[in-house]
């Protein structure tokens, strides 16, 4: 299998946040801006073992909150970055954004460094579900930040999230056609998940927070999908919807599996077959960096048959699926190789469709593809 492609996206994690969720299990801290000159120094560490720069298609700066920094230490991490990574003419700059972060200087700071596309991590248009969910802006922050953004030219993607403790259907509508009528680029729609060691997931066990039923997660779900295609968006990926022209450029390099670099804490770089993960405390990464010590702290190799199943499934995360064709010349077995009795069990089952040398989910199987992986993987 060949693994030896250029890498064309960069990832670039920034730990700090105001406020730490109840449901959050990211690498971050929370309340320790006093790290932020340290990290950079650190940042500007990681940066220096790349061999020559980097010229990207897409660079993403995902959190923890990116847009915390405010416009100063934006333009300042943008400054450090240079120094490794050049952007190719047209190029996707994302960046992650809390809507109370989004103000003029913080506009004027991200377009000047480039940023062509912001992920508002919105969550809901609904004061009790952002109370439900511990986050920290209110329904007006949102509409404030996207009309910032958008008069300032950016490319909005919001997050939605779905299953919220005491959430209803009918609530998931209103955020649905309430997120859909400020005109985002993309939304991306997940629903919440009970990560050991949050707060949220100590509170289910105790009995303070109760999941939705999952009759119901999946028809909120379902909801998600006919309310966003009807607005004319795209399901292009399980958690994903795109007007025409918008879907996002770095995750589908992800989904491609095409090899990726990463820094800072908690980041993890691929080259197509190995998986290498930085240490996700942010103090403990940092002390390695400007140690001069590796801050790696997790290797996964895997073998030929390993990163041919992982290929398989990522490509079934995508509406448009698989070709068999492709598939076959980046790992040399099919898919019926790895996992035929699966497919046809599948297809018997309406969870999967097979035509013209291709293999895709069916809205069926979207909706329960995370169990359907163990046969696979």
């Amino acid at each position: 299998m060949a693994v030896s492609k250029p890498v064309r996206s960069a990832y670039v994690h920034v730990p700090f946040c105001r406020h730490r969720c109840g449901y959050c299990d990211f690498a971050l801290v929370a309340g320790r801006d006093d790290l932020i000159g340290r990290y950079l120094e650190a940042l500007a560490r990681e940066l220096a073992r790349l061999e020559s720069p980097l010229t990207l298609d897409t660079l993403y700066l995902g959190g923890g909150t990116p847009s915390h920094l405010g416009g100063a230490r934006l333009r300042e991490l943008f400054g450090l970055l240079r120094h490794g990574l050049h952007l190719q003419e047209g190029a996707e700059v994302t960046l992650e954004a809390n809507p109370l972060d989004v103000t003029d200087e913080l506009v004027s700071a991200a377009r000047d460094c480039g940023v062509t596309r912001v992920s508002l991590g919105s969550q809901s248009l609904d004061a009790a579900t952002l109370r439900a969910l511990d986050r920290d802006h209110a329904p007006a922050d949102v509409e404030r930040a996207v009309e910032r953004l958008a008069a300032a030219g950016f490319a909005i993607s919001l997050d939605v999230m779905t299953a919220a403790p005491g959430q209803s259907l009918a609530g998931v509508d209103r955020d649905l056609e309430a997120a859909a009528r400020l005109g985002p680029a993309h939304v991306s729609v997940y629903c919440l998940t009970w990560e050991k060691g949050t707060a949220f997931e100590t509170q289910r066990s105790k009995g303070v927070l109760k999941p939705v039923a999952e009759g119901l997660e999946r028809a909120m779900f379902e909801r998600a999908i006919d309310c966003l295609t009807a607005a004319g968006y795209e399901h292009y990926e399980v958690s994903n919807f795109a007007k025409p022209g918008h879907r996002c450029r770095h995750n589908e390099a992800y989904w491609a599996v095409e090899p990726w670099e990463a820094f800072g804490p908690g980041a993890a770089r691929f080259d197509g077959r190995t998986r290498r993960t930085n240490h996700r405390s942010t103090t403990t990464w940092i002390k390695r960096m400007l140690a001069g010590e590796d801050p790696v702290a997790d290797v996964d190799a895997m073998s030929d048959e390993e990163a041919a199943r992982e290929r398989l499934v990522v490509g079934l995360r995508r509406r448009r699926g698989v070709s068999y064709a492709d598939f076959e010349l980046a790992c040399g077995v099919s898919p019926r190789d790895l996992a035929g009795r699966a497919i046809d069990r599948w297809i018997a089952q309406g969870l999967a469709a097979e035509d013209a040398g291709r293999l895709w989910l069916t809205r069926e199987g979207l909706l329960v593809s995370d169990a359907l992986w163990a046969e696979v993987l």
